[in-house]
């Protein structure tokens, strides 16, 4: 016995083809708008990530300065100096003035406040930095 068998394309009502035509289109907007976001995170990852990781990286030789100072004996000039050395290596904007050191009785403290400007091509996002670190002395 042989069977018939036989594929029916099936249309759709008159209503739904519109209907699915617009759906399908939707879908690939979407795909397109999170492409597009994920492409401007990346790119904003790529500029702003840089500064933020030199920011950490001198607040944390202020940290290891302010640590080992007293025992160095380090006048607060000295400390100054050497944190502008550190955030010359580290690309940071930061002047003379905007380092501020404190030494009284074993006890150092180091606050710097700057700024970075990121350059976005679309915008120019101003980063604001103020690190304070204090060694607390045994």
């Amino acid at each position: 016995m042989r069977q018939n068998v036989s594929f029916s394309t099936r249309t759709p009502p008159k209503g739904d083809s519109g209907v699915r035509l617009r759906q399908r289109g939707s879908a690939q907007m979407k795909t397109v708008f999170w492409l597009l976001g994920l492409v401007l995170a990346i790119y904003i990852g790529i500029k702003v990530l840089p500064v933020l990781f030199s920011a950490y990286e001198f607040e944390d030789s202020m940290k290891t300065t302010a640590r080992f100072a007293s025992v160095n004996r380090q006048t607060p000039e000295d400390i100054r100096k050497s944190m502008l050395v550190e955030a010359t290596k580290d690309d940071l904007p930061i002047k003379p003035e905007d380092i501020k050191v404190s030494a009284k009785d074993g006890t150092v403290q180091i606050e710097a406040n700057y700024s970075v400007t990121v350059d976005l091509e679309f915008y120019q996002w101003t980063l604001d930095f103020h690190p304070d670190v204090i060694n607390n002395p045994i």
